[in-house]
């Protein structure tokens, strides 16, 4: 299951099976959408899907609500969320949010993301006006209805703001006193997988992504190909921002990520802490 509607965050994944990957290492996979990014851990956890994507972040607090799943994979191995505002609106540093108006689009990590922003500006929560603008982003800023808008992506929002004629500006959390963390992950429920027939969808995309890093442009064409929805102004921008960004050895495991962002969301506030390296990821290919 993906965690989105079918976009450049995908290609790998969508590649693979287009060039055969998945049938040649044995898999019949078929790409299924949620209707809420919420779901996928969910559907893992119930035994309706084998992997989903999702997000690190997520994961955290997924596995604090007992839900039955790990990381198995990464699919894009750098943060695409970013605090992003209108390059007009005078705001360079999360200390210039004092007073303004910030939007979200889901409750959870992305306030605590906001709130640790804040402080390594000097700020408090309430030196903002927090507003749940939904899925909402770009509309938002454009018509004014807030500042600055947590949990857009950076490859597409940035991008979307300039198809409309305006100049975007993002507030990198990484560089902000948030640890750098994996944007989009594979899930699985341990107890449950099939390791090898994991190891064999990992193998697949990571084929995939070679064949993105090649050519970028013939990926795109093929990419693109799949659906007519994805043949648009901005997928296609949002693709170059995009594959650079693909995880190279999806199997492969960085565990400082997940601890120091464990450790993170305890010192916010945001869950109890304290899960072990093995309740959060694994390496399909470790002996």
């Amino acid at each position: 299951m993906l965690d989105w509607f079918v976009n450049p965050d995908h290609a790998p994944i969508v590649l693979a099976q287009e060039l055969g990957y998945f049938s040649e290492a044995g898999l019949a996979v078929a790409l299924v959408t949620p209707s809420d990014p919420n779901d996928p851990p969910r559907m893992v956890a119930a035994g309706r899907v084998d992997i989903a994507v999702s997000y690190q972040p997520q994961l955290h607090l997924s596995r604090h609500q007992d839900l039955p799943v790990t990381r198995v994979g990464t699919l894009v191995e750098t943060p695409l969320t970013c605090l992003v505002v209108l390059a007009e609106s005078g705001i360079e540093s999360p200390a210039d949010l004092e007073g303004r108006k910030v939007g979200f689009a889901v409750a959870g990590v992305q306030e605590v993301m906001l709130d640790a922003m804040l402080a390594e500006g000097g700020l408090a929560p309430d030196a903002v006006e927090q507003i749940n603008i939904g899925w909402s982003i770009s509309p938002a800023l454009m018509s004014g209805q807030v500042d600055g808008v947590i949990g857009a992506f950076r490859n597409f929002e940035l991008n979307q703001l300039r198809l409309e004629g305006f100049e975007g500006r993002c507030l990198y959390p990484e560089a902000h006193g948030i640890p750098a963390y994996d944007e989009l992950i594979y899930l699985a429920d341990p107890a449950r997988m099939d390791a090898a027939a994991v190891a064999g969808f990992l193998d697949a995309t990571e084929r995939a992504t070679a064949f993105i890093k090649n050519d970028p442009e013939a990926a795109w064409d093929m990419f693109s190909a799949t659906a007519s929805e994805l043949q648009t102004p901005l997928n296609e921008a949002a693709w170059h921002d995009t594959w650079p960004r693909f995880a190279g050895r999806p199997a492969a495991l960085d565990a400082g990520r997940y601890l120091r962002f464990e450790a993170f969301l305890a010192q916010q506030g945001a869950t109890p802490g304290g899960l072990p390296l093995s309740d959060l990821a694994l390496d399909v290919n470790a002996p």
